[in-house]
């Protein structure tokens, strides 16, 4: 590899987000010089949300992009590198570790914290997306509270789903529950909740045939996946809950990753596998996936790779 491009770096931060941003804030004042790399969606998920309430610190609320905006500016105020670029392969069996950013350039890295998060499965329908953020969502707990007294509809069949529906028919007047199949693949004590919470309805053998509204979600075109009738519904939210794919897959070969691809970490810490590479956010969190506990878990492997990097004399 051409020396012009390969460059070796204290700690390595691959990915942003509430994660990424985080971490770096706190490795950059642990004098660690991070350099990030914000991946292909710099800001994460959050760029692609409207109005974010939930997010301590923000009294009035702030939208998703200009909150990212404000944790890129105070990680670089705090001495953070941050710079344009996607990790594309990794080679953990080595020390330094060896990240390549967009197939040419070599990071060799003392410790390297990945904060690549997750990215939402969607149904693919070209309305979906146009509506992405007026509207829909794939994240009821984020924006539920939005379609307070109105009505959505909501596409899955898992537990999530599920969990998604009954915390939706707490705020909305009615939740409209698409299932594609005739049963849920929930859990039993799951599908007994949704099945007994009277503003719920399920449509069995359905599923979104397109999101209506132009500048905002006003209903959905429901088909029966049997007979092939079609129903409009009036609705103001449409959530989609299909599931959630971590940016795991350059980090399959070296780190150990749950049945879903989630990188795995040892309890109560950001530690993998590998000694001196970390993880936080979505990438290794299935359960949670807020801003505000990627954050919480981006401050943790700053503080583990600090310790890490301390106790073999490289801090």
């Amino acid at each position: 590899m051409d020396v012009a491009k390969s460059e070796k770096v204290h700690c390595l931060i691959i990915g942003s987000g509430p994660a990424g941003y985080t971490a770096a804030v706190y490795a950059a004042r642990a004098n660690l010089r991070p350099v990030l790399y914000q991946g292909i969606q710099p800001g994460g998920q959050l760029t692609i949300t409207t109005e974010v309430e939930n997010y301590p610190g923000y009294p009035d609320g702030v939208q998703g992009p200009e909150m990212m905006v404000h944790f890129e500016k105070q990680a670089t105020r705090m001495g953070a590198d941050i710079r344009y670029g996607l990790a594309t392969k990794v080679d953990f069996s080595v020390r330094p570790f060896k990240v390549w950013i967009d197939e040419e350039k070599l990071i060799e890295a003392d410790a390297v914290i990945i904060a690549t998060g997750a990215t939402a499965k969607w149904l693919g329908l070209e309305s979906e997306q146009r509506l992405n953020g007026y509207g829909v969502s794939a994240c009821a707990v984020c924006d539920g509270f939005f379609f307070r007294n109105k009505e959505v509809a909501i596409v899955g069949a898992g537990d999530t789903a599920a969990e998604e529906a009954l915390y939706l028919s707490k705020l909305a007047t009615n939740v409209h529950m698409l299932i594609r199949s005739e049963k849920m693949r929930a859990s039993r004590i799951m599908q007994e909740r949704v099945q007994q919470t009277p503003n719920i309805k399920v449509y069995w053998n359905s599923e979104a045939d397109e999101v209506l509204g132009e500048s905002r979600v006003e209903g959905l075109r429901i088909r029966n996946n049997r007979t092939g009738e079609k129903q409009v519904v009036p609705l103001s939210g449409f959530f989609v809950a299909i599931g959630h794919q971590p940016n795991s897959g350059i980090f399959s070969d070296f780190l150990e990753l749950d049945e879903a691809g989630y990188i795995k970490t040892v309890p109560g810490t950001s530690r993998t596998n590998v000694e001196g590479v970390f993880a936080a956010g979505d990438v290794q969190d299935k359960i949670y996936r807020q801003a505000v506990t990627a954050a919480g878990s981006g401050c943790m492997a700053a503080l583990d790779a600090e310790r890490y990097l301390s106790a073999k004399g490289l801090a």
